[in-house]
């Protein structure tokens, strides 16, 4: 009898299991495929080093910015997945170390559950005191004539590709598909990007929505919201996406098509009915304590929906583990930040304006241009905004970064409104000079119109 049995070896189960490990429990992983799940082997990390790549791409071609001559480059896309491949086995290695040091004992097979408290893997059945789901998610395909064409692809593939499209149409204006669209405009496709909602990026503060789509717009990159795609062909040697847009329909000439239009739970073969573990639109539903339908059945991760992100589920299975342990733990989901890498980048923690508005909170904005940072324009990277949202008590309930290295100087922010600081707080917090993290500060100052480097505002 192990004391937990953890399906799924992504960033919600590996890390749950060597907490586990920590917290003295006799702990089985089992994983189908590689350990790090979606995020390491097919999403956060592959596509970030095909950032690297575009970023390395775009600092050449403004090279003459920096008065530097570059007579001409080439970019291969295979030499960029083989070093991919080797980060991505080189990060997956070392998951297996930790786990093996921790003394996680890792299986390698397809887990179904035969009872609430016995999993059967490769003909063996393990019996456990408590059994943790964290099987995550898997690409969601729009049910449209010639999904299914070879042609279109979805992120899984993208990533496997050798040679860059020249024409690359992504359907779906959301995080994957806006991180692909920029990644391979930079590779050189020639890029459209079909959103069936009225914006991109619907969920972020609008504010910073509009803003990237005039960024995108500056990189070439065609972007149709409001569009319905309604059939997708091959014909004469290329793949047409049929679209019904705002006005009119209209037709997008493609090589390659990428769907990328959400992702869904990977609950296939777990056999859930049999063990009576309730589902809502195929996600697992949990109590307070991650705990399913069944006693002694947990579930963490994409699989019990929510944001899809891979440091929410290392969070929620950290906190599940503990709480099995009788521990009084809690994921603090008013700030979980997000980052979108984009050029340029995204982040974004707490409320939106919106949301703000939504609930009937009276809130202030305190906001500061990067084009105002010296270290930013030290970089040639002066586009974007830092975004501060305080409430009628002063307490920060959002921060919202576009811009240079947003990714990085989100942790700022999470930090404000996890802690639910208020301004007076953060004022006086030395920032030191000449950094990005001073557009932050002086956001904060301007919330009460108190920032240096801005003029004051006009009454």
């Amino acid at each position: 009898m192990r004391d937990l049995v953890i399906i799924g070896g992504g960033p919600g189960g590996y890390v749950a299991a060597i907490r586990a490990s920590q917290l003295g429990m006799k702990t089985v992983l089992i994983e189908k495929d590689e350990v790090g799940g979606t995020c390491l082997n097919r999403g956060c990390i592959p596509t970030k080093a095909y950032f690297q790549n575009a970023k390395a791409i775009h600092t050449i071609k403004r090279a003459e910015e920096f008065n530097i001559e570059v007579s001409g480059f080439k970019f291969s896309l295979e030499k960029a997945k083989a070093r991919k491949d080797s980060i991505v086995n080189q990060l997956v290695s070392g998951v297996k170390q930790l786990l093996k040091a921790n003394g996680v004992e890792l299986i390698k097979g397809e887990a179904a559950l035969i009872a609430p408290d016995t999993v059967a893997v490769n003909g063996e059945e393990i019996k456990a005191r408590n059994i943790l789901i964290a099987t995550g998610s898997v690409p969601a395909r729009l049910q449209v004539e010639g999904a299914d064409l070879p042609e279109v692809i979805t992120s899984d593939e993208a990533l496997e590709l050798t040679e860059v499209p020249s024409r690359l149409a992504v359907i779906g204006g959301g995080v994957i598909g806006l991180e692909f669209a920029c990644i391979f405009s930079h590779f050189g496709s020639k890029v459209t990007v079909i959103e069936y909602m009225p914006n991109i990026l619907g969920s972020l503060d609008k504010e910073i929505s509009k803003r990237m789509g005039v960024f995108l717009k500056k990189q070439n990159i065609d972007v149709h919201t409001g569009a319905a795609v309604t059939k997708i062909e091959k014909k004469d040697g290329e793949v047409l996406v049929h679209v019904e847009g705002k006005k009119e329909a209209f037709t997008v000439a493609s090589d390659l098509v990428l769907m990328s239009t959400g992702r869904r739970p990977c609950i296939k073969g777990l056999n859930l009915d049999k063990v009576g573990i309730e589902t809502e639109k195929d996600f697992i539903k949990v109590d307070e304590n991650y705990q399913t339908s069944v006693k002694g059945v947990y579930a963490i991760g994409d699989v019990i929906g929510g944001q899809m992100l891979a440091h929410k589920a290392s969070e929620e299975g950290i906190v599940a583990v503990e709480k099995m342990a009788g521990l009084n733990s809690c994921v603090h989901y008013h700030a979980v930040p997000g980052c979108i890498f984009t050029f340029p980048e995204i982040a974004t923690v707490g409320m939106s304006e919106e949301e703000a508005q939504a609930k009937g909170i009276t809130y202030k904005v305190g906001k500061f241009q990067f084009a105002a940072n010296g270290k930013a324009m030290t970089m040639g990277e002066a586009e974007g905004l830092v975004k501060i949202l305080a409430d009628q008590n002063d307490i920060i309930i959002g921060v919202h970064i576009i811009g240079p290295h947003a990714s990085d100087l989100i942790l700022e922010g999470t930090m404000m409104v996890k802690n639910r600081m208020r301004i007076k707080d953060v004022i006086g917090t030395i920032h030191p000079h000449p950094t990005l993290g001073e557009a932050i500060m002086e956001a904060v100052l301007d919330v009460h119109g108190e920032a240096i480097h801005l003029a004051p505002r006009k009454k």
